[in-house]
């Protein structure tokens, strides 16, 4: 079997071109950090060729600054134990940017290790008029160079083929040859720039990073997207609510001759998953536009904007990329702080990442406004229920830079770091690229739904069934379960917060996953005997403080079991989980607190 890395400088293409060559889904997106561990698949060239193919994470040089570039560096110098060097190595370069990229081409060519250059974005490269002599160039460099396009489908036709034939080791260059002059002789020998080469980039970057226009758009931006969220998910909504309740009216009577499996499949699988499969649409409408972002390129202006920002509270644009794909799930947001140099600034990150509200807060959220928001237009345009929705997750960013600004004061930091990152060039979101996101996201929630979220709302059934009520008991039967139990001694704790004994039943399972809360909670009224929706059920049962003091809660509250364990090998140490379970917490509570005490004032 033929061993081959993918290696090249951050988002030139590796990892769409790794998932077409292996079929592999894994996440592509328009900037620089996506991938910060070495991915692993395998393919067969059309000469039936097995070939095992790595994909690891982009770096500008060899000499590593950061743990995502050592693990690049280390699997091309073949020292990592037990991982065997590289057959081959692919570098893949942006056809677009060879200015940028061929120096790392030239860097790699001093290992003297059989190699191939992969121009990617090809097609990009034609549409702009870039002329590249593909000949020529391989003719300098002294190694194989083949055009591929890694957005079509046959687009690694060229690198397939090539595979099949033998590939001689590199000749490595003069140790004193000056990268940078040989780059500019290679440009000025094999590609010839249009006069007007990114004129549309500059022209856009003129309004979009301008320093107040910038912001300005920025912000319009992302209040559009949380409008749309309540927007156009609500007919797709409506449409599971009554399929699930159709579900259960149409199983229900089928099992009255067993009534405790009846109520296990009714009252809890039904209620439980339903419950939360209902906010897929919202989900997946607020993940379309996030891809939409990273594919166009925006995303990195946007880090670029927010820079000076991050500087103030002890960060950089550097962190924007953990940050933001925290907002998805603060698993892989954690990792991406892999690409971030500074130890301080890195652990900043890590620490304040589950303060951006994550996609499994969403049920939780949308569960609560649409209780007790009224679905009213503001201003003649804006729906009320997106303009709170919205405020929720600013919020969220607002006390993570509040928290990094204290780290920064706490530890006595007054260093700052520059921010050096690549602005790729604008590009329209290619469909396949976002059905694919969409479909993946779509797969994630569902499994969790399917796996999770289904085993804890049964264990919470049979928590919430067991032990029978006594005889001449007057309360619900649930009053007397294992949960009602376990829900009356958390209330004396969560009571001063507005907390009432049902919420505290589903704080416990939502330590495994915060979508589990709303499962739980429809699981729990349902036993209760409350046949109506979860949503009419809050909507009566629940005052406006206690929701707000929810929704306040789950701002801040403390991380699943699966962050805390990221968290845990990210940073080697116990400490640090500890650390962040306990301010997460603090935070929280205090916050509910305050919330709760004034609403409670005011109504």
């Amino acid at each position: 079997m033929l061993h081959l890395a993918l290696v090249g400088n951050p988002n030139c293409g590796k990892t769409a071109l790794f998932n077409l060559l292996t079929g592999a889904r894994q996440k592509v997106a328009n900037y620089a950090g996506v991938t910060v561990e070495r991915k692993e698949g395998s393919f067969t060239t059309a000469a039936g060729r097995s070939v095992r193919l790595l994909d690891l994470p982009g770096t500008y040089s060899l000499d590593a600054a950061s743990p995502d570039e050592i693990i690049t560096r280390d699997v091309c110098l073949g020292t990592v134990p037990g991982e065997p060097r590289p057959d081959v190595i692919v570098c893949v370069a942006d056809a677009t940017n060879l200015r940028l990229h061929l120096r790392f081409v030239l860097e790699l060519k001093r290992l003297g290790r059989p190699m191939i250059l992969a121009l990617n974005m090809m097609d990009a490269a034609r549409r702009r008029g870039i002329v590249i002599d593909v000949p020529a160039l391989e003719r300098r460099l002294g190694i194989p160079v083949v055009e591929t396009v890694a957005v079509q489908r046959h687009g690694a036709d060229a690198l397939r083929a090539r595979l099949d034939t033998a590939v001689a080791p590199a000749s490595a260059p003069p140790a004193d040859l000056d990268l940078h002059a040989e780059v500019r002789s290679l440009l000025d020998a094999a590609v010839t720039m249009p006069n007007r080469t990114a004129a549309t980039d500059e022209a856009l970057d003129r309004v979009l990073v301008h320093p107040v226009f910038g912001l300005a758009i920025l912000a319009v931006v992302m209040f559009l997207i949380f409008q749309a969220v309540f927007s156009w998910a609500e007919p797709l909504m409506d449409g599971i609510e009554v399929a699930f309740g159709a579900l259960g009216e149409w199983i229900g009577p089928a099992l009255e001759s067993m009534p405790l499996l009846q109520s296990l499949v009714v009252d809890g699988i039904i209620a439980g998953i339903g419950g939360v499969l209902v906010f897929l649409p919202q989900i997946l409408i607020l993940f379309l536009f996030i891809l939409a972002l990273e594919e166009s390129g925006y995303l990195p202006r946007a880090a670029f904007l927010l820079d000076r920002l991050m500087l103030k509270v002890g960060l950089t644009g550097r962190s924007f990329i953990p940050l933001l794909s925290s907002f998805a799930c603060a698993i892989p947001g954690i990792m991406a702080t892999r690409s971030i140099q500074d130890p301080r600034d890195r652990l900043t990150t890590i620490m304040i990442a589950p303060l951006m509200t994550c996609s499994a807060r969403l049920p939780v959220y949308t569960l609560l406004i649409a209780a007790f928001i009224p679905e009213r237009t503001v201003a003649g345009a804006f729906n009320l229920q997106g303009i709170v929705l919205f405020s929720l997750y600013v919020g969220g960013i607002v006390s993570a830079l509040a928290v990094a600004w204290v780290i920064k004061r706490l530890r006595k930091d007054k260093s700052e770091h520059a921010l050096l990152m690549e602005l790729p060039s604008y590009r329209i979101p290619h469909p396949r690229d976002l059905a694919i996101g969409l479909w993946e996201r779509a797969m994630i929630f569902v499994k969790r739904v399917g796996g999770i979220i289904l085993a804890l709302t049964v264990i919470l059934w049979f928590l919430s069934t067991f032990p029978a009520p006594p005889e001449g008991a007057t309360e619900p039967a649930i009053d007397y379960s294992f949960a009602g139990r376990l829900g009356h001694a958390l209330h004396a704790v969560f009571a001063p917060i507005g907390f009432n004994w049902q919420i505290c039943i589903a704080l416990v399972p939502g330590l495994a996953a915060r979508e589990v809360a709303v499962a739980s909670l429809a699981t729990v009224y349902a036993l209760g005997g409350n046949e109506d929706g979860l949503q009419a059920v809050v909507a009566n049962e629940w005052t406006l403080a206690t929701a707000l003091s929810l929704l306040i809660w789950y701002v801040f509250a403390p991380m699943c079991l699966s962050t805390l364990a990221t968290v845990r090998r990210e940073t080697n140490s116990w400490r640090q989980v500890w650390i962040m379970t306990g301010y997460l917490f603090g935070l929280a509570y205090l916050a509910s607190f305050i919330t709760y005490r004034i609403a409670l004032a005011w109504s």
